[in-house]
């Protein structure tokens, strides 16, 4: 994954010349779990593919990180550090690091239809994909969870409340990421929605381990600032359920997340092995 985002470089800073395409090039060449790609490829590969999917889950980090660069921004969370080093705005300045973002969402079209490409998918399967992929980083998926996120600070969240707000910021590309493992893997019906499901649900995982490990972890160990979340007063899992409740809730998610991995037919002990880091990460 990383060979893939390296060798889109030159790419970029064509496309993007100046500060912004060297914000784009330090964004998604900053040392990420690669997670969502990870998930895509695994899925993908259980259920068969045949192909090298690799550059089409490239256009899923691509869209991860641009949320990533615009949630740390001075008017979101005005964060210093991310992925262990000081965050784009603070490098490249708020300007280039806002423009870069934006640019992000049409560069990852381009490597998705590449990635498309590359696995001869036909048309249809292409735009499935591509829908997929925008329809999670937009108002259904990780804006709507951002506004959502954003408005909630400060506000006391019922349970339904605060995982609605986890299942659009988090739990949608996460979510999109399995689905389109399986749409370019050809799976259709009711595997393709247990997969898109068992996405879901380890997304919600994901960012109930994420609520605990800001209120325990530390900034060295996080690669970014820990205990902003209480400082900030945003809505969280640990807030509403305390330590041992937050935990408890991850592990029903990724439960639940197996559940449908096997209802997808796609339960396979790599796949189980990404649950398990979910949910057992210390960073």
């Amino acid at each position: 994954m990383d060979a893939v985002l390296v060798r889109w470089a030159p790419a970029v800073r064509t496309l993007y010349p100046g500060a912004v395409g060297d914000a784009i090039v330090y964004a998604v060449e900053g040392a990420g779990k690669r997670l969502r790609p990870a998930l895509m490829l695994a899925v993908y590969e259980e259920a068969g593919g045949p192909g090298d999917a690799t550059e089409l889950g490239a256009a899923l980090e691509v869209v991860h990180t641009y949320s990533l660069v615009h949630d740390d921004l001075p008017c979101m969370d005005d964060d210093d550090l991310r992925r262990g080093r000081p965050t784009v705005h603070r490098v490249h300045g708020v300007a280039a690091a806002t423009a870069a973002g934006l640019h992000m969402v049409p560069l990852a079209a381009r490597i998705a239809a590449a990635g498309c490409a590359r696995l001869g998918l036909d048309a249809r399967r292409t735009g499935e994909i591509a829908a997929t992929l925008f329809r999670a980083a937009g108002l259904e998926g990780m804006v709507a969870g951002q506004v959502l996120d954003l408005e909630a600070e400060g506000q006391p969240l019922s349970a339904d409340e605060l995982t609605r707000v986890h299942r659009a910021k988090t739990g949608a590309l996460l979510a999109a990421s399995t689905e389109i493992g399986a749409v370019a893997a050809g799976l259709a019906g009711e595997r393709r929605v247990a997969a898109r499901a068992f996405g879901a649900e380890l997304g919600l995982a994901f960012q109930i381990v994420d609520d605990v490990l800001d209120a325990v972890g530390n900034s060295a160990q996080l690669g970014k600032t820990a205990g902003k979340d209480a400082r900030q007063r945003k809505a969280t899992s640990v807030a509403l359920l305390g330590h041992a409740g937050a935990v408890a809730a991850a592990a029903s998610a990724r439960a639940r997340a197996m559940d449908h991995l096997r209802a997808a037919g796609l339960d396979s002990e790599r796949l189980a092995g990404l649950t398990r880091l979910v949910v057992e990460r210390q960073s």
